[in-house]
């Protein structure tokens, strides 16, 4: 498998130095002209995405905002999704091709046999202001020690979010059984209502909703997550089932060569992750003043066959660490051989 994905996306690069170029450039955001196919074309024609539509996924967005998909032959159609915790079943079913999202959720899903699933990409990685806990304009609560018995707002529960709240409550020395985690059944969207309406007493928002409740709400921000065993930590990933990648070889190249030129223009032009936030569906639409004012994560290239283990390992290690997994879980076992 590993060499075939290879040798196809080796293929799928032929006559593309100018679509690279274009992806590599400056602010212009244009892309060339040029045409990304494969030696033969994709078995299928058509596939369905999944993704939460957030900064996580910005390369997604912004290869198919630019084309990148139908250069390569492929009409991608991406269907938003409240959490990737429920990405899985659709997979299983043959409605999703690929989708994106958390990396916890994936593992979670793995380890609980719940599907059979390979890493085809890496998504993001988080940096400075990505994610982070925030409270009412009212709260009295002024750091992280005073979180010990009290509730925290999250999109779903054991997940990411409660992965990365409960490393940093662990480093600053709150026992993790000390604080109530409570799912807002809104999401992202539903956060500032539950913190003004004393639901919850602090709520995680990645980006773009922390910025977007800081400026409509005067939320304020009581701890960024991006500090200690979070640092750089591996937010989203791409993935699919292993049956689908072993079947469908030659359209998860396309998709793959096309959402590595995606995640390469969203790391080099951030003009271009900014027009795909504010082109996302209601109610997830970015409004172009948030847009331009909120922080953005890493968007690495790597694509399968050659994803950083290393890196991957480090979500299934954190799990473990904070008792989110009972045993320690090898990644690897997620990855092209």
């Amino acid at each position: 498998m590993r060499n075939a994905i290879t040798r196809l996306l080796g293929m799928i690069s032929i006559g593309t130095t100018a679509l690279a170029v274009a992806a590599c450039g400056g602010g212009s955001g244009t892309t060339s002209t040029a045409t990304v196919r494969a030696a033969q074309p994709p078995e299928l024609s058509s596939i369905t995405v999944a993704a939460v539509p957030v900064a996580d996924d910005a390369g997604l967005y912004v290869a198919k905002d630019r084309g990148l998909f139908a250069q390569a032959g492929l009409n991608v159609t991406i269907d938003p999704i409240v959490s990737s915790a429920v990405a899985t079943a659709g997979m299983n079913s043959g409605k999703y091709a690929v989708t994106a999202g958390n990396s916890v959720s994936y593992i979670q899903d793995q380890v609980g046999h719940a599907a059979n699933l390979e890493i085809v990409a890496d998504g993001s990685l988080m940096r400075p202001g990505n994610q982070a806990l925030y409270t009412a304009p009212s709260s009295t609560i002024a750091n992280v020690s005073g979180l010990q018995g009290k509730r925290i707002g999250v999109n779903v529960l054991n997940n990411i979010g409660t992965l990365l709240i409960d490393s940093v409550l662990q480093s600053n020395g709150v026992p993790l059984n000390s604080v109530h985690f409570v799912a807002i059944p809104a999401g992202f969207p539903g956060m500032a209502d539950a913190l003004q309406h004393g639901q919850i007493d602090a709520a995680w928002l990645p980006e773009p909703w922390g910025s977007m409740d800081e400026v409509s709400d005067g939320l304020t921000e009581l701890a960024d997550l991006d500090q200690g065993a979070n640092s750089n930590f591996p937010i989203a990933w791409y993935v699919a089932t292993k049956a689908w990648a072993k079947k469908y070889p030659r359209t998860l190249a396309a998709f793959l060569g096309a959402l590595k030129q995606g995640q390469r223009m969203a790391g080099s032009n951030r003009v271009l992750v900014e027009q795909a936030m504010e082109n996302l569906p209601a109610p997830y639409t970015v409004p172009s003043s948030i847009a331009s004012v909120m922080s953005l994560e890493t968007y690495p290239v790597n694509v399968a066959p050659d994803i950083d283990l290393s890196a991957v390992q480090q979500v299934a290690d954190l799990m473990y660490q904070v008792s989110m997994l009972k045993k320690q879980f090898r990644v690897s076992a997620m990855l092209s051989h």
